[in-house]
């Protein structure tokens, strides 16, 4: 019998008042006519039962969301909201866009997924359309960003060995520090941050760690013949919008010419319009030798993402070496088409590019006294506070005035709108932006 199941057998033993009142609010859930379990529970309830049945590894702001449509969302008793994360860049085309439920409710009629055991008859025409977009000759299908980092790694270890002739697992993938690319063993065995990687060791070996924006440590590291790859955000995300400096990427890309390392870019989060060009590479006319993609290639809809390179790279990967068994399925397939499609006709990098210099000087107004830093390229901005003012707590304040975003790393916050948005209603959040600051000062 499980701990909660023998304690309602015997409530009145229970001696952790911790457990008491967690039982009390599974009880009250428990007993919530069937009905109210889904459609009416109140906001309190909601993260309430969250807190009962799932797990801690998240502190969300609280607030209960029900309804999204373009840069809006609405909590459950009704108030609407600006969407000022963009379920971290996810919602390029904006929450829902009329094109994706279109095609999604159309494929999901027709055919689902067939897994790669078999063919399809639109991964090829999305291997087409996105090979071309971009440059590449090639992409391998996978679900999320931090399958494609992974992959990405894997094809960088298995090309050093079959192309440039490391000796077989003695690859080394060079990683900046305060790099994200999610909380797998993989990725934390590359992290700095403690939250991310205490407890959790031991970590993966074949990695090493140099200064962001450093292209001295980066030579360094390289003079190594094992090194395979450097994998590496163009701006990085997580850490709280760091840009580096100009031309720092175009010496990786000299860098990784010069010692026949594979330039791997990041774009889960930067890519596809975020940054005001398609791929923020794009800003420095580089060319990665991979690119990882993800978050807005679906809009939203269904967990999609993608790794691309050229032969000589993507070929090292043999029939039996990797696999996905919802990468390149007809649905997520059909998505990314779409997906990509609006990000490219309704000129949406343009759209964040125009918007992103309004936003970035807007908030550069804000009082020196209160914001000591701002960051930021196109749509994708961030703030770092004063110590007199919680991040924290100016998310909360910015919730209660109807804008939802999240803080990084204790003083930071990231504002980065769904793509979509007009320069009127980016204006009146950045009243509501400077109002708020004001008012907790």
């Amino acid at each position: 019998m499980s701990e909660f199941a023998s304690a309602f057998a015997d409530f009145d033993a229970v001696q952790s008042p911790k457990l008491k009142k967690m039982l009390l609010a599974r009880k009250s859930l428990d007993l919530l006519p069937k009905f109210a379990r889904s459609a009416h529970l109140s906001s309190a309830q909601i993260y309430e039962r969250e807190r009962i049945y799932g797990a801690h590894n998240y502190k969300p702001v609280e607030v209960a969301l029900c309804k999204g449509e373009g840069i809006y969302v609405w909590d459950v008793e009704g108030k609407k909201y600006f969407d000022f994360l963009s379920g971290y860049s996810v919602v390029n085309q904006g929450h829902c866009h009329p094109r994706l439920v279109e095609v999604m409710a159309k494929q999901a009629k027709t055919l689902t997924i067939t897994s790669r055991a078999f063919y399809n008859n639109v991964l090829g025409e999305y291997a087409e359309y996105i090979t071309k977009l971009l440059g590449y000759n090639k992409v391998l299908p996978i679900n999320s960003g931090v399958e494609g980092s992974e992959t990405s790694v894997k094809l960088a270890r298995r090309w050093a060995y079959t192309v440039k002739g490391v000796q077989r697992d003695n690859a080394k993938i060079v990683v900046p520090a305060n790099s994200y690319w999610g909380r797998s063993i993989a990725a934390i065995s590359t992290s700095t941050d403690i939250d991310a990687y205490s407890g959790f060791g031991p970590f993966l070996p074949g990695f090493e760690i140099v200064p962001y924006d450093d292209l001295e440590a980066l030579e360094k590291s390289f003079k190594d013949f094992n090194t395979a790859a450097f994998l590496v955000e163009p701006i990085q995300g997580e850490a709280g919008v760091i840009v580096p400096s100009p031309g720092y990427l175009q010496g990786v890309r000299d860098l990784c010419t010069k010692y026949n390392v594979l330039f791997i870019a990041d774009e889960v989060q930067t890519g596809l319009g975020r940054t005001g060009r398609l791929l923020c590479t794009h800003h420095d006319n580089v060319r990665p030798d991979v690119i990882v993609l993800g978050k807005a290639l679906s809009g939203g809809m269904y967990p999609v993402s993608a790794v691309l390179a050229d032969d000589p790279i993507m070929l090292s990967i043999l029939p039996g070496t990797h696999g996905s068994t919802y990468g390149g399925n007809p649905l997520a397939c059909r998505l990314a088409i779409e997906a990509l499609k609006i990000i490219v006709e309704e000129k949406l990098p343009e759209n964040s590019a125009k918007l992103g210099a309004i936003l970035i000087d807007e908030l550069k107004k804000l009082p020196k006294e209160a914001v000591k830093q701002v960051r930021g390229r196109g749509l994708f901005a961030a703030i770092v506070m004063e110590k007199k003012i919680s991040a924290w707590d100016l998310c909360l304040k910015l919730r209660d005035n109807g804008v939802l975003a999240k803080n990084t790393h204790g003083d930071t916050i990231r504002f980065c709108p769904p793509l979509v948005i007009n320069e009127q209603q980016l204006r009146e959040v950045i009243g509501i932006i400077h109002k708020t600051i004001i008012s907790m000062m």
